[in-house]
């Protein structure tokens, strides 16, 4: 039985670009030629590339295939290997379902990252913006301390009132609010010390920090929020 290039192919389920690749990385041994030129492949050729296709369909890197496809038994610590990672890829998509389902069910956000869906009910816009940015920069023992701050501290009246500030809120308006704000602020560091050190779990540099978290404040914050909180972090400071 003799097959062409396209013969070949269709019965393997690939495209003739494919073949031609399989040849061009050595995967695939180039056929004997009939008397008018065109290739004549056999069913050796069908084998091995059907088992090449399996390898490929299981996720097994081509720079592995060969020696497999030649020594089957030789493929012990590919495959390890492949199952590792697709162990982890199922527990990604996992949590990546368990997040749509909590957003299905509460009528969460869906931008805000993963494991934020719990708490998605209590954030406003600046909240899931932040915590997006927050999600980049921190590593993972700082983004599991920022999740416990949502949970336990909640929505209360005076964040309401905070994202209510008007942006011409007068001088009193926002000393007012700031020294109601301090003591928020204080118990913050008091029971999650680290945010007096936010490079503890940070990802990036100092001034790559300060970049990204400063510029992100500064889009999501109108200029009398960020006086009120520069006021009532000053409070907090002189009180210490």
């Amino acid at each position: 039985m003799a097959w062409s290039t396209r013969a070949l192919a269709d019965l393997a389920g690939v495209s003739v670009k494919t073949v031609r690749y399989y040849h061009a990385v050595g995967l695939l041994p180039e056929p004997q030629r009939r008397s008018n030129g065109y290739k004549q492949y056999g069913a050796a050729h069908l084998v091995r590339l059907l088992r090449i296709r399996r390898l490929v369909d299981l996720g097994i890197p081509l720079a592995r295939i060969g020696a497999m496809v030649d020594d089957p038994a030789s493929g012990a610590d590919a495959l390890r290997a492949l199952d590792a990672e697709l162990g982890a890829q199922i527990e990604r998509l996992q949590r990546t379902r368990d997040e749509v389902a909590v957003i299905i069910e509460q009528g969460g956000a869906i931008d805000v990252p993963e494991g934020f869906g719990e708490v998605a009910g209590q954030m406003n816009a600046a909240d899931r913006t932040i915590t997006l940015l927050y999600a980049r920069v921190y590593d993972e023992p700082g983004i599991r301390q920022i999740r416990e701050m949502f949970r336990e501290l909640g929505r209360t009246a005076l964040d309401d009132e905070f994202d209510g500030l008007a942006d011409d809120a007068d001088e009193s308006t926002r000393e007012a609010l700031a020294v109601r704000y301090a003591p928020y602020l204080a118990d913050i560091r008091r029971r999650w010390a680290w945010v007096t050190d936010p490079m503890e779990y940070a990802r990036y540099s100092s001034a790559e920090m300060q970049s990204a978290v400063i510029g992100t404040l500064l889009e999501v914050y109108s200029v009398a929020q960020l006086d009120v909180l520069a006021r009532a972090h000053r409070i907090v400071e002189e009180s210490a």
